[in-house]
């Protein structure tokens, strides 16, 4: 997704439904399985969610913008997003006591994922932009 695009938006085949909460639900990468929604935020332009890793990165959080979702597997509770492993474990650092309502932080993160999402990735353009 370029950063002028809206990345904290759902895309429209990712199958979401709005008002459905996202918690609890698995989260994998392109390249595995990365961990569990601690929280998930349904805002218009402002939708995320916050991906408890587990064991995974040891206790860490990261905050994934609801653009980078390709697809939710409500039977299964499973989110599936356009990102590997690497790309998450490399994210702008997240402390959710901190972060959670900072916008230059979510600009940081929108920035980071917009300009990361590897070439041929669903719904991405020629050059891996959204």
């Amino acid at each position: 997704m370029s950063t002028g695009d809206n990345m904290w938006g759902h895309r429209p085949e990712s199958g979401y439904t709005a008002g459905t909460s996202l918690a609890g639900y698995k989260v994998e990468a392109s390249d595995g399985h990365i961990g569990k929604v601690d929280k998930h935020n349904d805002e218009v332009d402002a939708s995320y969610l916050v991906v408890d890793t587990g064991v995974w990165i040891f206790g860490k959080h990261v905050l994934l913008p609801a653009g980078t979702i390709t697809r939710v597997d409500s039977e299964n509770e499973v989110v599936h997003v356009a990102l590997t492993k690497e790309q998450i474990k490399n994210s702008p650092e997240f402390d959710k006591d901190k972060h959670l309502d900072d916008r230059d932080h979510h600009t940081r993160t929108g920035d980071y994922y917009g300009n990361n999402t590897p070439p041929g990735a669903p719904g991405t353009g020629p050059a891996g932009t959204l």
